[in-house]
């Protein structure tokens, strides 16, 4: 049962932070005024996508905890999730691209050292990460491609 508890207490940590950050931080007139590459996702597809990403993420937090709280794995996990969370007010809030994406290139390392970490000892929650990896990959070239596109010397 106590397990039980710790996996919603990662689900609601992760998901409903995650769906917290898009409602106060949801794109605006802003966002929508910039130019976007021709490869940008329409704005739909991001909430199911995350919402997806957040329940993995949860499970790998949650596995990664169960087995070793106080380890490295669980540490990283951790600090991905803090850029995670970091991300969008400092790009939909705060409108500073070029910091989002510094912040999303840290994100991907990040993610990167949890799958590193975790692949020997919590195979599931490292293989839980690499559509989440392969997301913020993705996120991230978008991310660069809207801050040349919208900066005095890009687009």
């Amino acid at each position: 049962m106590a397990s039980i508890r710790s996996l919603l207490f990662y689900l609601v940590l992760v998901v409903g932070g995650g769906i917290a950050i898009g409602i106060v931080t949801a794109p605006g007139a802003w966002y929508a005024g910039l130019t976007k590459p021709p490869f940008n996702p329409p704005d739909w597809v991001f909430a199911p996508v995350w919402t997806i990403l957040y329940v993995f993420i949860a499970i790998a937090g949650w596995r990664i905890w169960l087995r070793a709280s106080g380890g490295w794995a669980m540490k990283l996990w951790a600090a991905q999730l803090a850029l995670n969370f970091l991300w969008s007010p400092i790009f939909f809030s705060a409108h500073r691209i070029d910091i989002a994406f510094a912040v999303i290139i840290l994100l991907l390392v990040a993610i990167a050292a949890v799958i590193v970490a975790a692949w020997r000892r919590h195979r599931l929650a490292a293989l839980l990460f690499l559509p989440y990896a392969a997301w913020v990959a993705f996120a991230s070239v978008l991310n660069g491609s809207l801050l040349y596109l919208n900066t005095p010397a890009g687009g």
